[in-house]
């Protein structure tokens, strides 16, 4: 659950008051959503946190230490070079939305200021942090190709706009008649509905709010109203509005009898006292930070241990694809190192004994005017060695070539079949799942068996669905059970489904010789999109083909098919449809 605009208002002030004329220090991304900026300020050392998990978007002031890869990803790499040292001259709000705005000035060295932007949008699973300079796009976290979105894509060197639908009312800025007049002319929709609808900043929370201290139901629809409930309702919008115009505040987090989350604002949220327990803070940034304490579901121990190894396992095999995708160039480009050989060969007698490198006529120019070559020379050798040391490498990248071929490949096989092994992970709900997975690790060399035997636990069951239409779907939440549901309980007949290119489940249509409804290939196929590494992505493209058509590579690891005659659907996973086929 996260801020709505109106609150992430009174948020912003208190980061623009902490952190404006700060000073960043170093920056951080412990997690493909997460940023760490450390800023220093004249008496203290600050912590930023920002995250676009698409189940827990937020920013806030933090003292957590989050752990950190060995490697830092590309994007905070690019980070560092251009946002490192620079000061923070503000942070604002886009237009009362959930966007905030970090500018960052650079002075240099004739005093000329730079200005760099990083854009937070916190937008569920469309959250996105953005680096721009001018408008134009440096780089994002998330890049939203056209692929992904025909309607606004982010990419480097495109030219920044802001997300869709900013033409709704500000109810800091217009009058909160005019707000009420638009919401009465949208006769069909719940209040709630049409206030978040109308007004820009408002969300579910917020709208509840204000329905309950105007005294009304939060279930009324907008051709129910009469005079006297718009009135009512301008007063009570009128209350909060003022409050938040004051400057006041009073941070609010409301959680149930299990410790769950179920409201947050910058003020009292009086409609939820009678169920809820609140807790109120002297800041946003600790009302916020609390409730990450509450939001998703929290990791069992093996599931901690086994996704750090996992991990691990991961930085190592991209760092060495790093080397080999290096040593290939350096090997693709083997004959420059005998050609630079024969070079010095032909001018052995005229080279310098003092110089770091050598400018020579290239034998090997096909230009009719003659063409020099430029040549790395090792004062320490003599010229007869220096060639000869050209001769070896060349000889040793000839050889080394067609091993490095396969080096690659079964290298980013490797970090794909990882890349299962984390979607399995995050999906893993119970001590059997988990079992599984340990034991696959173990199977393929990735985990060592400790010398003492475990308690041996329970094989875990493959997840089924009901379709609409009554159709049985059966769902592998790791790899064991993807070859189960696969190759052992699926029919030829039966529809299989996978996300296309992406890791995931194999999911299986129990469709029999019948030939399944539309509405059931949607089904099965919103599965597979949810249980996948694209779960929170939009227009996931999911392949589903006859089980006959899926085969098993002789010596393939757990999990890994291919096929073929496969057609493709384009799904956004909802975890609300998920939950109704998985209850039926």
């Amino acid at each position: 659950m996260a801020l709505d605009g109106l609150s992430l208002s009174t948020l912003l002030i208190e980061l623009n008051n902490k952190l404006t004329g700060g000073r960043i220090d170093k920056i951080f991304q412990p997690d493909k959503y997460t940023l760490l900026l450390w800023v220093r300020q004249t008496n203290e050392n600050l912590r930023l946190l920002i995250s676009v998990n698409p189940k827990h978007p937020r920013i806030h002031l933090t003292e957590a230490s989050l752990e950190n890869p060995a490697t830092p990803p590309a994007f905070c790499m690019l980070l560092r070079k251009h946002l490192e040292g620079g000061r923070i001259a503000n942070i604002n709000q886009h237009s009362l939305d959930r966007i905030a705005l970090i500018s960052i000035d650079f002075r240099g060295e004739d005093g000329t200021i730079t200005t760099k932007d990083l854009t937070v949008e916190l937008m569920g699973k469309h959250s996105n942090i953005i680096l721009t300079q001018n408008n134009i796009i440096l780089d994002a976290i998330k890049r939203i190709g056209a692929n992904l979105s025909r309607s606004r894509q982010v990419l480097p060197r495109m030219e920044y706009t802001f997300p869709p639908g900013q033409m709704r009312l500000n109810l800091l800025t217009a009058p909160i008649s005019d707000f009420f007049n638009a919401i009465t002319t949208l006769e069909t929709l719940l209040v709630t509905k049409a206030m978040i609808q109308v007004g820009i900043g408002i969300g579910p929370i917020t709208a509840k709010e204000i329905l309950w201290r105007a005294g009304l139901p939060s279930d009324i629809a907008t051709h129910s109203l009469d005079n006297a409930d718009i009135l009512a309702l301008n007063e009570a919008t009128k209350s909060i509005i003022t409050y938040i115009k004051s400057g006041e505040s009073l941070p609010t987090v409301m959680t149930g009898l299990e410790n769950e989350l179920a409201g947050i604002a910058s003020f009292p949220l009086e409609h939820l006292a009678s169920k809820y327990t609140a807790h109120n803070f002297s800041t946003m940034s600790q009302a916020v930070e609390f409730t990450d304490s509450l939001s998703g579901k929290k990791q069992l121990p093996e599931q901690t241990i086994l996704s750090k190894l996992v991990i691990e396992e991961n930085n190592r095999l991209q760092r060495k694809k790093l080397i080999l995708v290096q040593e290939l160039a350096d090997a693709a480009n083997a004959d420059f190192f005998r050609e630079c050989g024969d070079i010095l060969m032909a001018n052995l007698y005229n080279l310098p004994q003092d110089q770091d490198t050598v400018t020579l006529e290239n034998l090997y120019s096909h230009s009719l005017e003659g063409n020099n070559i430029i040549i790395n020379f090792d004062t320490r050798l003599s010229p007869l060695e220096n060639a000869q040391s050209y001769y070896t490498k060349y000889n040793k990248l000839k050889r080394a070539k067609e091993s490095l071929d396969g080096q690659l490949r079964q290298c980013i096989e490797e970090i794909a079949y990882l890349e299962s092994i984390t979607v399995s992970l995050e999906h893993a709900t119970n001590s059997s799942e988990l079992g599984d997975i340990r034991e696959e690790l173990i199977s393929t060399g990735y985990l060592k068996r400790t010398i003492k035997r475990r308690m041996p636990i329970p094989p875990s069951s493959p997840l089924t669905a009901v379709t609409p239409d009554g159709l049985t779907i059966l769902i592998g939440k790791n790899n064991r059970q993807n070859d189960i549901v696969t190759f052992k309980q699926a029919q030829h007949n039966d529809i299989w489904f996978h996300t296309k290119d992406i890791p995931g489940s194999h999911v299986i249509l129990r469709s029999g010789s019948q030939h399944p409804s539309l509405q059931s290939i949607e089904a099965a196929a919103h599965l597979a999109a949810y249980y996948s590494k694209a779960s929170q992505s939009s227009n996931v493209p999911v392949d589903y083909t006859q089980r006959r058509y899926v085969k098993k590579p002789s010596g393939a690891k757990p999990g890994f098919v291919i096929y073929d005659h496969q057609n493709t659907i384009y799904i956004t996973p909802d975890e609300r449809i998920v939950a109704s086929l998985v209850k039926k």
